[in-house]
């Protein structure tokens, strides 16, 4: 159930189009984020090489390397060596 809910959360995140966040995995193994948006909270994972739109209208997320940082929709990170890079 669990990872029905995780794939629902990312292919809604997909559609969220040009005004969501967007968060690239440069690592080798997958990354787990923890995502707060709207009061519910989700583990998305992000593939090894992946790119995943997410955040279209805000939230709070948790990085793997357990950062916590706030996006408002529009921002572009990478995950390098488990932590983010926010351009």
């Amino acid at each position: 159930m669990k990872t029905f809910y995780l794939g629902m959360a990312v292919s809604l995140a997909m559609i969220g189009g040009a005004s969501a966040a967007s968060i690239t995995n440069k690592d080798a193994q997958p990354q787990v984020l923890i995502v707060t948006e709207a009061g519910a909270k989700i583990e998305m994972v992000v593939e090894a090489g992946a790119t995943v739109s997410f955040c279209p209208t805000g939230c709070f997320v948790t990085m793997p390397s357990g950062d916590r940082e706030t996006f408002s929709g529009s921002e572009t990170i990478d995950i390098v060596n488990g932590a983010a890079v926010i351009k």
